[in-house]
């Protein structure tokens, strides 16, 4: 996919899977605000939402435990218009990015977007360690049992190897 397909407009709509998690304030709120404010994006519907599952924090002792779920969206944006649109979601939740893994109130990643295989200095499509995380890939086999992680393989192919990793369903 070239750049300008990557940002510019998509002409149909797409089935995309956003990660969520948070781990201040008040994460089933945020969960719920989220799920109305990606409904609101432009070209975009929300097409389904996992249960939310609790996860200790990777890479981050002392943090208090995360709440994760993930979205589907249907959208016409483009990968880097959902992407930045996410972004801005965080931002206006009162998201800073201090240091690497600091706790949020709001952490939004594409995971997927259609069949995409996309690689840059921005996004990277399939999400480069989705595959490895337990509290991406239980809410996501909520969603779609079936789904194909492109470089990946099928989701359900993966749920083993995570299957040590604590994410339990709220």
């Amino acid at each position: 996919m070239s750049q300008a397909a990557c940002g510019g407009g998509a002409s149909r709509a797409v089935r995309a899977y956003i990660a969520f998690g948070a781990n201040l304030g008040d994460p089933a709120a945020a969960f719920d605000h989220t799920l109305t404010q990606l409904n609101a994006l432009p070209a975009t519907r929300l097409a389904g939402r996992s249960r939310l599952y609790r996860s200790a924090p990777v890479d981050a002792p002392g943090q208090p435990d995360y709440f994760n779920a993930v979205i589907a969206v249907d959208t016409g944006l483009a990968p880097l218009q959902l992407l930045h649109a996410l972004q801005d979601l965080e931002r206006a939740a009162g998201r800073t990015r201090t240091y690497r893994n600091a706790p949020r109130p709001l952490d939004l990643d594409l995971l997927l977007y259609g069949e995409t295989v996309w690689q840059d200095g921005e996004l990277t499509l399939p999400h480069p360690r989705m595959h490895q995380r337990a509290f991406v890939l239980r809410p996501l086999a909520e969603l779609a049992p079936g789904l194909h992680l492109p470089g990946h393989g099928d989701l359900a192919s993966l749920l083993p190897a995570v299957a040590d990793q604590a994410a339990a369903p709220l």
